[in-house]
């Protein structure tokens, strides 16, 4: 079953995807890879920050991987890339 989640870009990522949040359409259960491979599929310019990336789910830090995620309709969704500079 699908959920619908608000995701907030940050920084960069709202310069690659073209804007700062979206509500998109995802499972409610995946993995913290499958999400961010469907927000890569819909913005492919993230590709350019995928190695050094941060998820937050519910403001809680989630690394890409084989992590799973829990989702509920409203959750938030945080694309965090790597601070400039640091």
């Amino acid at each position: 079953m699908n959920t619908e989640v608000l995701v907030l870009y940050f920084a960069k990522s709202a310069e690659l995807a073209g804007l700062k949040s979206e509500t998109i359409s995802v499972p409610e259960e995946l993995t913290s890879q499958q999400l961010w491979q469907e927000l890569e599929n819909r913005h492919p310019r993230l590709s350019a920050v995928r190695e050094q990336v941060v998820l937050a789910v519910r403001q809680e830090y989630v690394v890409l991987g084989n992590q799973r995620v829990s989702l509920r309709a409203g959750d938030e969704v945080a694309v965090i890339p790597p601070l400039s500079g640091g």
